[in-house]
């Protein structure tokens, strides 16, 4: 039905750059927010970067001035381009889309599967 494919990640050395993608495909009416998390074995899921339908970002205090999150919304695509990358953004990277199916009045959350990121000191 909805497809939310990620793209992009790899192994960089620290102070290097990557630049993440997420398509979300599918009977997608419109999306509202999309976004991207991380999360490392035994750790919780956290917020990297998010974004609005309007534009609107927030960004995790341990990525601001570093990350950028960026949207095509004729392209329902969102990206992360990360900068400056430390050891410690090594992660799993999800994204998250929240969107509104073609003829169904509510929103509904699509995760991709994930892709790893891993900094090298």
């Amino acid at each position: 039905q909805v497809q939310v494919v990620e793209s992009g990640g790899g192994l960089v050395q620290a102070g290097g750059s990557l630049r993440l993608s997420c398509a979300a495909s599918g009977s997608i009416f419109t999306i509202n927010a999309m976004g991207w998390y991380r999360q490392v074995p035994g750790k919780a899921r956290e917020l990297v970067a998010s974004i609005t339908s309007g534009g609107g970002t927030n960004y995790a205090d341990s990525v601001k001035g570093r990350f950028t999150i960026s949207r095509d919304n004729a392209k329902n695509t969102v990206y992360l381009q990360m900068n400056s990358l430390k050891p410690e953004d090594t992660a799993v990277y999800y994204c998250r889309s929240i969107l509104q199916l073609t003829a169904r009045p509510n929103l509904s959350m699509y995760w991709g599967q994930g892709t790893q990121v891993t900094g090298s000191s």
